[in-house]
């Protein structure tokens, strides 16, 4: 539940005057700016907001965001937000992580936010490497990634992090690029309306690290061929002209070109089984087009509602006592 703001905010009464230290270039930069002109759109008084981020260079973000925050420790940025939204449900509670934070140490932690269907929104960086630590591999890196800690190529099956969140059951489910600022701002704007747990994936450069690890498919010269964008109860077309779509042939989706009318497969995100969601999120290039966009977006029963209501329910079945606490079971009296 949020209260609506008396002034209308802007961009400058969410940029904090702290230095802002991330690599020239980093694709950090332009998620911050997003952010920061989201906020004042939504109505909510700047107190009202909470940026909560573990470990890594993305989890510097709430010392750049003008608004309550909290730098948390690796892994474990999803429990604190959980403990900060339950004690204040008025809050409007963001959690800032990256691939290697959320997925790997925070793999638990990020999978029962999820489940619970906490009201928080998660932003997921995804560089598919380690930034802050060097460069090792990470939980999202690619098979034969060479790194300091994989010198001769990661042999680790990649985890998909929309696929991941779909299986905990999350009630929303997108993906962005740090390059494509307007479609992003539109992303993190329907994460922020959304009553329960959202997970927001970003595909983010680390121009150390990773550079152009996304640029095959979010490249300004290719993302026209290369990206899928979701759109609810349109049909899945991609490329330049829209002469592509996705179409089933029988259990299996394929791609093609020019199909027929009514063929190419519309998308849903109200779809209650995820299954759509699902398929999309086992897209990858060079053999499909990269989804971006909302994958599923759907009412869930919220933990904070159903833990309240038996809260209240407890209360007025045996009211709360101070006296009738201090003074049960086991007590004596010193002299």
């Amino acid at each position: 539940m949020t209260t609506t703001t008396a002034e209308p905010l802007t961009r400058k009464d969410f940029a904090s005057p702290t230095a802002i230290r991330w690599c020239p270039g980093c694709g950090d930069y332009s998620i911050l700016t997003t952010m920061q002109g989201i906020l004042p759109t939504l109505g909510i008084p700047k107190e009202n907001f909470v940026f909560v981020s573990g470990i890594g260079c993305s989890s510097r973000f709430p010392y750049y965001m003008n608004t309550y925050g909290f730098h948390t420790i690796h892994g474990r940025a999803p429990a604190v937000s959980t403990g900060v939204k339950l004690t204040n449900p008025n809050l409007q509670v963001w959690v800032i992580t990256g691939d290697g934070d959320a997925l790997s140490i925070g793999g638990n932690h990020f999978i029962h936010a999820l489940r619970r269907n906490m009201d928080v929104k998660i932003i997921l960086f995804n560089n598919r490497i380690y930034g802050l630590t060097k460069g090792q591999y990470s939980p999202t890196s690619g098979v034969g990634t060479v790194s300091p800690s994989t010198p001769y190529g990661s042999v680790d099956l990649p985890l998909s992090p929309i696929s991941m969140a779909l299986g905990a059951e999350a009630g929303f489910v997108a993906r962005t690029s740090d390059n494509d600022v307007k479609h992003m701002g539109e992303v993190f704007a329907a994460a922020a309306a959304y009553k329960g747990a959202a997970l927001v994936e970003v595909l983010q450069n680390c121009v150390i690290f990773a550079d152009k690890i996304h640029d095959p498919y979010v490249g300004r010269t290719t993302r026209n061929d290369t990206l899928l964008y979701l759109k609810h109860g349109e049909p899945l077309r991609y490329g330049k002209e829209l002469e592509k779509g996705l179409v089933l042939d029988k259990m299996t989706m394929k791609t093609k070109v020019n199909p027929a009318e009514g063929e190419t497969i519309v998308h849903d995100e109200k779809d209650a089984s995820g299954a759509l969601g699902f398929y999309l999120s086992r897209l990858s290039h060079p053999e499909f087009p990269v989804p971006v966009g909302v994958f599923r977006n759907v009412e869930r029963p919220s933990y904070i509602t159903a833990m309240r209501g038996q809260i209240d329910t407890a209360q007025a079945k045996n009211p709360p006592s101070l006296d009738k606490l201090f003074n049960s079971g086991s007590t004596w009296t010193v002299d």
